[in-house]
C-alpha cells in the first residue's frame, strides 16, 4: 500500500513540502506561498498536517543511516522548548564532533527522564559505536540514571562520567541552531505535535550537518532529497541509482 493514498498530491510533493518546512525554518504560511509560487496550491494547515504524520516517519525509517557516532565521547545536555505555555525539556546527545545521537522530548527534568533518554540513546547501537565517555552539567539526575542504567546491563560498567563545563560548548551551540528551526512555530500546542515536529527538525538537522553521507550519493541537497524519498519508495531504487552514478562518472 502507498504511504500516500487519500492524498491530492503526489509523494514527492509531500516530501518535497516536509523536507523544506523541517530543513529551512519556514513558517508553514510561508511554505504555503513557496509552494504557490512553483505551481502547487496547497492550503498551510493541509501542509501542518504532513509535518505532523510524515516527520515521526522520516525519522524512523531513516534513524539507521543517519544514526552512526563517529566518536565515543559524547556531551549531553538539555535545552527548553514551550509547550501550550509551559517549558518542556528536549534531552539531545551529539558526539565530540557535534554529530547528533539522540533527542527526547520529556515534561520533566528528572532521574526518571535522564534514565529514559539515556536508556534510548545507547539502545540500537553497535560496540564500537558505544560511548567511553559521557560529558553532561553538574544536574545530579545524569549520574543517578547511569548507575541505575550500568546495575540494570544497559550501560557499560566502564563508561566513564564527567562534567566538565566547556566540553560541553559543542551541544549548547547546536542547541542554538536547533532552536532558529523552532523559533518561527512560536509554540506548540501539545506534547504530541511538539515531538513529532521536532523529529522532522532533528533528522534534517543531521543530514545538513553530513550524517548519513554514505546513502548520499551525491553528497548535496539533491542527496538528500533522494535519501528521503528511497524510504518511501518514491522514484528509482538506490541499485539503479548508483548504476546511473557510475555511468556518468565513467562518461565525464
Amino acid at each position: 500500500m502507498s504511504d500516500f493514498k487519500g492524498r491530492h498530491f503526489r509523494g514527492e510533493i509531500v516530501l518535497w513540502a516536509v523536507r523544506w518546512y523541517c530543513r529551512y525554518g519556514v513558517s508553514y504560511r510561508d511554505l504555503e506561498e513557496m509552494m504557490a509560487e512553483r505551481g502547487h496550491r496547497v492550503d498551510h494547515s493541509t501542509i501542518y498536517r504532513w509535518v505532523q504524520h510524515y516527520s515521526p516517519e522520516i525519522e524512523r525509517r531513516m534513524r539507521w543511516q543517519w544514526r552512526h557516532p563517529r566518536s565515543n565521547s559524547w556531551r549531553v545536555d538539555e535545552t527548553y522548548i514551550k509547550v501550550r505555555g509551559k517549558w518542556a525539556y528536549l534531552y539531545r546527545a551529539v558526539d565530540k564532533f557535534g554529530d547528533t545521537i539522540d533527542f527526547y522530548l520529556s515534561s520533566t527534568r528528572n532521574t526518571k527522564a535522564a534514565k529514559r533518554f539515556l536508556g534510548k540513546a545507547l539502545k540500537g547501537l553497535k560496540s564500537w559505536e558505544q560511548p567511553r565517555v559521557i560529558n553532561t552539567d553538574k544536574a545530579p539526575t545524569y549520574g543517578a540514571a547511569l548507575a541505575e542504567l550500568k546495575q540494570e546491563g544497559k550501560c557499560a560498567s566502564d563508561v566513564q562520567h564527567r562534567q566538565v563545563k566547556y566540553l560541553n560548548n559543542v551541544v549548547e551551540a547546536d542547541h542554538g541552531k536547533l532552536k532558529q528551526l523552532i523559533k518561527p512555530v512560536r509554540g506548540f500546542k501539545t506534547m504530541k505535535t511538539a515531538y513529532a515536529t521536532i523529529k522532522g527538525f532533528e533528522v534534517m538537522r543531521a543530514l545538513r550537518k553530513g550524517q548519513g553521507r554514505a546513502y548520499n550519493l551525491t553528497r548535496d541537497p539533491i542527496g538528500e532529497k533522494r535519501m528521503i524519498e528511497r524510504a518511501f519508495g518514491v522514484g528509482p531504487c538506490v541499485m539503479a541509482e548508483t548504476m546511473a552514478w557510475l555511468e556518468k562518472q565513467l562518461a565525464a
